[in-house]
Order: C-alpha cells, then sequence, then structure tokens
C-alpha cells in the first residue's frame, strides 16, 4: 500500500471527493482516505504522479508519504511526526482571539444597544445608518479573519464537489448580504424621512449573526482539533521511541554515532538506562531489559549471549555488546509503526454508510435550505424569517460529525492495542475480530509453552529418583528427540554434567527408544511397547504409565540389564494463563476448539485441563486448513498460531490471530499479531474489538441523530409549537457535534482490556454442540494425519506467475482463484512467483489464466 498526505480537506465531504477522484485513475485497486490524519491509502499499479494529479485536479493537494531511505528510519519517524503534529490548533487558536475581540464590539452595538440599551458615543444618537455602517465593517473585519471558510468553500463549490466550509460559508455570506441590502434600504427610508421603515430594517440586520456564524465554527474546529490531535497519541509515542544516537564498537573503541550510520553486522555497546539502538542479538554481558514499550509488559526480561533484543527496548542492569541484525525500517519497533499507521489509512465495512451519506450531504442539505426559505415565503412569511430558516439549515448541518465517527475510533483502538502489544493490521480486523463466534487454538505453543518438560519421576523398587534420572540423562544426551532434550534439561537442572556421562554404542530405534552402554550395563530407554518387549513389567507399573498417559504426558520407561528402572513422564506444559483466557472467550459466547497432532487420549487430557469446549486430534500441520473450513461453515472463525506452520490455516480463517510473533510482527498470514505468547490478549483483543465497535456504533448514532433532529428543528418544522433556531445557536450546536463524536472516541483509552467483569455474550453465539462430528475425522482429516486416509478426488494445476511483489499481491491473486467455481484453494507464493491451485472440478487453463490477469499479472505457464 502507497501511503500519501493530503492537504486542503475540511470535511467527511472532501475525504469522499478525494476518494472517488482517486478510485477513478486506471490500475487503482483501492483507495481510503482518512480525514483523521490527512492521508490517503492506494494499492494498484498506477503511477504516483497520476493519483496526485488526480487529487490537485479534485481541488486539494497531495504529496507521497515516507519518499525518503527507507534505512533511515529515524527521519522518517521523525518527518511522519511532523505530519501528525496537531498544526491547526495554534492557528486557529490566533483567528479565534482575534475574531472574539471584534464579535464583542460588534455585539455591543448590535444587541447591547438595541436589546438592552446600553450607552453608546453621543455621536451614533439618532444615527442608526452609522450603526449599521460600524456593524457591517466590523462584521466584514471577521469575514477576512476567517476568510479560510469562503476559500475552501467556494473552490469546493466551482469543482462542483461542496463541502462542510461550504455551508458555513453560504451560512455567513448570505446573513451579511442581506445585511448589506438592508442596510441600503434603510439609508433609502431615512432619506426620505421614513423612521418606522428605518427600524423595520435595523431589525433585520444580521451582521452579528454573520460573524457569530464564524467564530462559533471556529471554536468548533479548535476543540476538533485538539481532541484529533490526541487521537494519534499513541502513534506519535510510538515515533518518538525510535532512539536517536547508537553507540558502536569500532576498533575495539566506543564510538556514538547517528542512528541513520548503523549497519546490520554492527556491534554496539548498550550500558545500563540507556535505549537498546537497533534489533540485534546479544554477544556479551548479562542484563535484565525492560520491553514494555513493544509489547506492554512491565517484568523486565532476562538477556544473556545469544538472546536477542529490540530497538527502544530499555536495558536496565548490565552492560551489554549486540550484533545489528535489523537496522532502520527493518526494527520491530519500524514495523509496529507502519502496522498502526497503515491500519489507520484503511477504513472498517461500517464506515461505508456514513461516507456514502457524507459524499451527497452537503449537496442535500443546500438544497433543503432553498426549499425552506421557499417554502416559508409561499407560506406568507416576509423574507428575513424566511432567509434566517434557510441560514439555520445550512449552519446547524454537520457532514463532519459522519466523517469522524469511525476514523477517530479505530485510531484511538489501534493505538491503545499497540501499547497492549496487540496489533491490528488493518480496521476491517479490528471490527471483526469481536465479532468472531469460534475460536480454533493450535495446542503447541498456544495452549500449551511448547517445549516438553519433565513431570513425574517415578522409581521402580530398590531405585532412587536421582539414580534414575541420571541413567536417563546418559542414555537421551545423546538423542536429538524433543522429549529426550527435556530429561537432558531436568538432568542439568540437579547438576548433572553430560561431560561425566555418556553412553557407549549408542542406538536410537526409529520409533520405539533408545539404547545403550552405560558404567558396562546394558541400558533401554522408550514406550511402554518397546520396553516391554525386552524385560518383564509389572501390572503395577503398567497402570501407573497408562494413568500417566491419560493425564496428558508421555511415560518413557527405562531398564537396565533386563531389570526394569522406573518411568519418566514428560509432558508439554499449559501456560498458567491457559485456562483463564478459555473461559474468558467462553465467557464472551465464544467456542472454543483445541487442534493438535496428539493421540485422542493424551489430546482429551490436555484439553480437560484447559478446559476447550472441543478437542479435535490426529490434525498435523497441512490438515489444519481442512479443520478451519470446516468450522467456518458453522460460524465465523478465528485460528490462533505462531504464524509459522500455521500459516495455511491463519489465511483461511475469518481472522488469523499470530501469538507470540515477538520481533517477527510482520506475519503476512495474520489479521492479528500478537507481541506476547499470553492467551489472555486472544480474550482482549476480542475485548477491544467489541468495545472499538460499541464506540463506533455510539458515534455514528449521535451524528446521524444530531441531524436527523437538528434540520427540521433549523428549517421551522416545529414551528407551529414555538421551537425555532437562530442561526446564531445552529452554528454553536455544529461546533460541538464533531468535538461531540471526537471526545466520545477518546473514551476508548480507558477501556481496561484484561478486565472480564463486564464480559458479555453475543446474540449470535453457537450452541452447545460438536462442531465438527467424529466421523468425520478419519474420511476429511486422516490423509492430514496419517498419510492413510481416503485420497481425494481432487487434482492441482501450478501456475507460474510474474508480476507479483508483496504478500498483499498473493492475496489479490488468491482471492480472484478461489472465486472461481471448481477451484478449492489456491496456495500463493510470490517469492516463487508460482501458485498452487487445487480444482474439485475441471476447469480451463484459460479461464484461470484471465482471472489473474485481470489483475494486471502475466501468467507463464501452467502446468
Amino acid at each position: 500500500m502507497e501511503q500519501y498526505n493530503v492537504t486542503g480537506m475540511s470535511c467527511a465531504a472532501c475525504s469522499s471527493r478525494v476518494e472517488k477522484a482517486v478510485s477513478k485513475v486506471p490500475g487503482v485497486s483501492t483507495c481510503s482516505v482518512s480525514l483523521l490524519t490527512n492521508s490517503m491509502g492506494v494499492e494498484g499499479s498506477a503511477s504516483p504522479d497520476s493519483i496526485i494529479a488526480a487529487v490537485e485536479a479534485a481541488g486539494y493537494g497531495a504529496s507521497l508519504k515516507g519518499a525518503s531511505d527507507t534505512r533511515n528510519a529515524s527521519v522518517n519517524h521523525a518527518a511522519e511526526e511532523d505530519a501528525l503534529k496537531d498544526k491547526e490548533t495554534p492557528v486557529l487558536k490566533k483567528r479565534l482571539i482575534a475574531s472574539i475581540g471584534f464579535l464583542a464590539v460588534l455585539m455591543y452595538f448590535s444587541m447591547g444597544h438595541m436589546m438592552w440599551g446600553w450607552p453608546l458615543p453621543s455621536w451614533f444618537e439618532g444615527n442608526h445608518v452609522a450603526m449599521g455602517l460600524l456593524q457591517m465593517i466590523l462584521a466584514a473585519i471577521v469575514m477576512v479573519i476567517n476568510q479560510k471558510f469562503f476559500i475552501s468553500g467556494f473552490k469546493s463549490l466551482w469543482h462542483r464537489a461542496p463541502n462542510m466550509d461550504t455551508l458555513v460559508a453560504l451560512g455567513s455570506m448570505a446573513s451579511f448580504v442581506w445585511s448589506v441590502i438592508a442596510l441600503f434600504l434603510m439609508t433609502d427610508a431615512q432619506l426620505h424621512g421614513d423612521m418606522e421603515g428605518v427600524m423595520r430594517y435595523m431589525d433585520e440586520f444580521y451582521f452579528e449573526s454573520a460573524a457569530m456564524i464564524l467564530t462559533l465554527i471556529t471554536v468548533g474546529k479548535m476543540l476538533e482539533a485538539r481532541s484529533k490531535g490526541k487521537t494519534t497519541d499513541a502513534l506519535k509515542s510510538l515515533m518518538k521511541l525510535a532512539p536517536k544516537q547508537a553507540t558502536l564498537i569500532i576498533d575495539g573503541k566506543e564510538n556514538v554515532v547517528p542512528i541513520e550510520q548503523v549497519k546490520k553486522g554492527d556491534i554496539f555497546a548498550v550500558r545500563p538506562g540507556e535505549s537498546i539502538p537497533v534489533d540485534g542479538i546479544v554477544t556479551e554481558g548479562n542484563s535484565a531489559v525492560n520491553e514494555a514499550a513493544l509489547t506492554g509488559e512491565s517484568i523486565p526480561v532476562d538477556k544473556a549471549p545469544g538472546d536477542l533484543v529490540s530497538a527502544a527496548t530499555i536495558n536496565q542492569s548490565g552492560y551489554l555488546r549486540c550484533e545489528a541484525s535489523r537496522v532502520g525500517d527493518d526494527t520491530t519497533l519500524s514495523q509496529i509503526i507502519k502496522m498502526v499507521s497503515d491500519a489507520a489509512a484503511t477504513k472498517a465495512p461500517i464506515a461505508k454508510v456514513a461516507d456514502k451519506v457524507s459524499g451527497v450531504f452537503v449537496p442535500v442539505v443546500i438544497s433543503i435550505s432553498l426549499v425552506t426559505l421557499l417554502v416559508w415565503l409561499l407560506l406568507g412569511k416576509d423574507f428575513a424569517y424566511a432567509l434566517a430558516r434557510g441560514i439555520s439549515v445550512l449552519v446547524i448541518s454537520c457532514p463532519c460529525a459522519l466523517g469522524l465517527a469511525t476514523p477517530v475510533a479505530i485510531m484511538v483502538g489501534n493505538g491503545l492495542g499497540a501499547k497492549n502489544g496487540i496489533l491490528f493490521k488493518t480496521a476491517v480486523s479490528l471490527e471483526e475480530t469481536g465479532k468472531i463466534q469460534i475460536v480454533a487454538l493450535d495446542k503447541t505453543g498456544t495452549i500449551t509453552n511448547g517445549t516438553p518438560k519433565v513431570t513425574d519421576i517415578v522409581p521402580a523398587d530398590g531405585i532412587s529418583q536421582d539414580e534414575l534420572l541420571r541413567l536417563a540423562f546418559a542414555l537421551e544426551a545423546k538423542s536429538e528427540h524433543p522429549l529426550a532434550k527435556a530429561i537432558v534439561e531436568e538432568g542439568k537442572s540437579k547438576g548433572l554434567d553430560t561431560a561425566s556421562l555418556q553412553a557407549d554404542n549408542f542406538t536410537a530405534l526409529v520409533g520405539n527408544g533408545l539404547e545403550g552402554t552405560i558404567e558396562g550395563s546394558h541400558l533401554l530407554g522408550g514406550s511402554v511397547s518397546f520396553i516391554s518387549g525386552r524385560v518383564t513389567i509389572s501390572k503395577a507399573d503398567r497402570q501407573r504409565a497408562a494413568l500417566l498417559a491419560e493425564s496428558g504426558k508421555t511415560p518413557l520407561l527405562f531398564a537396565r540389564d533386563k531389570k526394569f528402572l522406573g518411568i519418566i513422564a514428560v509432558a508439554d506444559t499449559i501456560k498458567e494463563d491457559s485456562p483463564k483466557a478459555i473461559r474468558e472467550l467462553q465467557n464472551m459466547g465464544i467456542r472454543v476448539v483445541m487442534l493438535t497432532g496428539d493421540n485422542e487420549r493424551t489430546a482429551r487430557a490436555i484439553g480437560a485441563q484447559a478446559g476447550v469446549d472441543e478437542v479435535i486430534a490426529g490434525v498435523l500441520p497441512e490438515g489444519k486448513e481442512q479443520v478451519i473450513r470446516a468450522l467456518k461453515e458453522k460460524g465465523k472463525t478465528a485460528m490462533v498460531g505462531d504464524g509459522i506452520n500455521d500459516a495455511p490455516a491463519l489465511t483461511r480463517a475469518d481472522i488469523g490471530i499470530a501469538i507470540g510473533a515477538g520481533a517477527d510482527v510482520a506475519i503476512d498470514a495474520a489479521d492479528v499479531v500478537l507481541m506476547k505468547s499470553n492467551l489472555t490478549d486472544v480474550a482482549a483483543a476480542v475485548r477491544l474489538s467489541r468495545a472499538s465497535l460499541r464506540n463506533i456504533h455510539e458515534n455514528l448514532f449521535w451524528a446521524f441523530i444530531y441531524n436527523i433532529i437538528g434540520i427540521p428543528l433549523a428549517a421551522g418544522v416545529y414551528a407551529h409549537w414555538g421551537l425555532l433556531l437562530n442561526p446564531m445557536f445552529g452554528a454553536a450546536a455544529m461546533s460541538l457535534s464533531s468535538f461531540c463524536v471526537v471526545s466520545n472516541a477518546l473514551r476508548l483509552n480507558f477501556c481496561r482490556l484484561h478486565d472480564a467483569s463486564h464480559d458479555r455474550k453475543r446474540k449470535k453465539h453457537i450452541i452447545e454442540g460438536c462442531l465438527i462430528e467424529k466421523k468425520e475425522t478419519p474420511d476429511e482429516f486422516s490423509g492430514a494425519m496419517d498419510g492413510q486416509g481416503k485420497e481425494e478426488k481432487t487434482m492441482t494445476k501450478t501456475m507460474k506467475i510474474e508480476g507479483m511483489m508483496c504478500g498483499h499481491c498473493e492475496k489479490r491473486v488468491k482471492k480472484v482463484l478461489e472465486a472461481i467455481d471448481g477451484v478449492e484453494s489456491a496456495e500463493v507464493s510470490y517469492e516463487a512467483g508460482t501458485a498452487v491451485v487445487t480444482l474439485s472440478s475441471d476447469v480451463a487453463d484459460d479461464v484461470l489464466k484471465k482471472a489473474v490477469e485481470d489483475q494486471d499479472y502475466i501468467v507463464k505457464g501452467i502446468e
């Protein structure tokens, strides 16, 4: 996605105009304009020059964002931070102070003297024309001070795209012009000695309204600008974290250099209290690093040689030397900033209604104003009365509230998520995450820690726990199996050393166990079936092994010289927060399904400990995508995995959530990226999405109801009941409407993401019952489980494609291919330049080729 800065926009009608203009440019596939950040995101093959030209033709300005060197991340961040800086408020404040000064004098002469008899200088005694001329001059000065409304309003009217400034300019100008006409008529009446006419025309002066409208709208604009500035605080605070310099080790000496000069492979030093400048790998030293800036986790993380460190985190205790691994725009911090910024440049589906209304809002309001004027004239009211009603309609109508309702909530929600290590890639993912009905959790690394540990040591009679562990440690030390590593780690924690304990004649018997010679004795280790075939195992020991297996553990048995030694149980332990997180998801009305490659018995034991609603066992990575496809037929499904071997399933799910991303935040397959490995962050992401969506609904309700009630009131529909609106009060209401919407969005900052006390089930949640019938498992998923399932009646074709440059290209090609009848799935890789298409029925090569080439890619061949 290419991003642009857009200038000259003042309301939702402007952003809608820009969006329409750019969408018409050949080669543009999607365009999203943000009034909040004055930015635009464009996807497609159109050149930046043609896009900028389209924006300028629509009457606005545009420039390409981040056109500087991608290595110079700090300069890019500074430029982006400057673009987000609140530059409007100081200008509006000066305008407001000047406007209030002249308005106060004007109000003294117009309302103070006329209504309350406040004294005037003697030369104004009986000189009503002089009073009118003074009011005209003062109103004209206020109009000049606020000339931006007129320049922007009439310029947009000239381009046939009237905006909010047009409404303000028309309302103020109409008041001023009619007042000038009344002033000339007054001079004629005074010339002919018609003092009654003079007083009548004096009452038809609206100079104070012309000035008051502009001043009140400026008040609203200033309040809105200040509030809008606060919505981007989270993004600006991330940008401020970017380090400005680094201490490089050059020829053994420390040299402080600008961050732009750091290259991959450089060695840099970090003292206690300093910020780590770039992503790297610790080569020397030990320390505790505070990573709260990136993950939201307040507890420092211990770092030792070989561990990863990230830019903008704080070294708290020891001296570290690190090798730079990611610099410039490749650092974790830069990727997070880009992700939050990109999300702000996209639009949520819920915004479509408001955008459609905003696009026609101003012309409709102008039409209503003219109709109001004519209707009151036809009903016999004088022109001044009818004009006041028409002006009230113009100045009370507010398209800005509609245009800001969604983006301000999206920006605040995304910022709050980023502060807590929850990154939404797009506004769509922020909206849709809260609507999920089913969550599929990968067991390993998601529900469990992903690293097996020794849980039980059960020695046979006459053997101590230490002796059993010592012999098992010596045998397993030469094995590369994950279960063997668990025993080795347990031995090391008890002070055992592989240098002093070595098994001779070591042999690994694939699928069975291990054997070797230790201290002259023949030692065996392995499964129950393997050991029971070599030595005699008592019924009690067999039952112990069975009980361990039923509790989700893997029993490993050991024997020496045909004598049973005992059992060591190993298990991938459940994370401490997993049961709590699963309960929170269930309390929100979400069905929780666990996917695992374990056998049914072990899987059910782990599932029971975790508290999931359903367990689907025996599913290997390549089969997860099929399971997700089946779950999607039951309801909106999210897949939670590590983003590596789960990529197909994450892509297939309605929402893909990558957990424990750490430094790898740019996971293409995921829609939501969780920096930490805490499963409770999944519930927090759902909670944040629901809070954001609720906030958007509140904003849209206020924006729509304000206009639905305000416009008829301004038009005089309720005049029969004595309800009329002065244009000045209409302007005051308009000025506060956008401020209220933005202020409501800022309330999201008080959302407690990990507070489950207010969780509620959605109306549309999955009822109790099995989502995947067990009879489906052998037929549908067994091919992925053990390679011995029934062969599916499918065929594949491999397409060679040129022109794909990134993950967005992959998704685009995948989407058009899977939309073709007969195409079951398409796995696309822009790096390999291929698309592997799985067909459920015969599809002609020409159909596949045309679908891809219609997206401006080149198909080189189909095999």
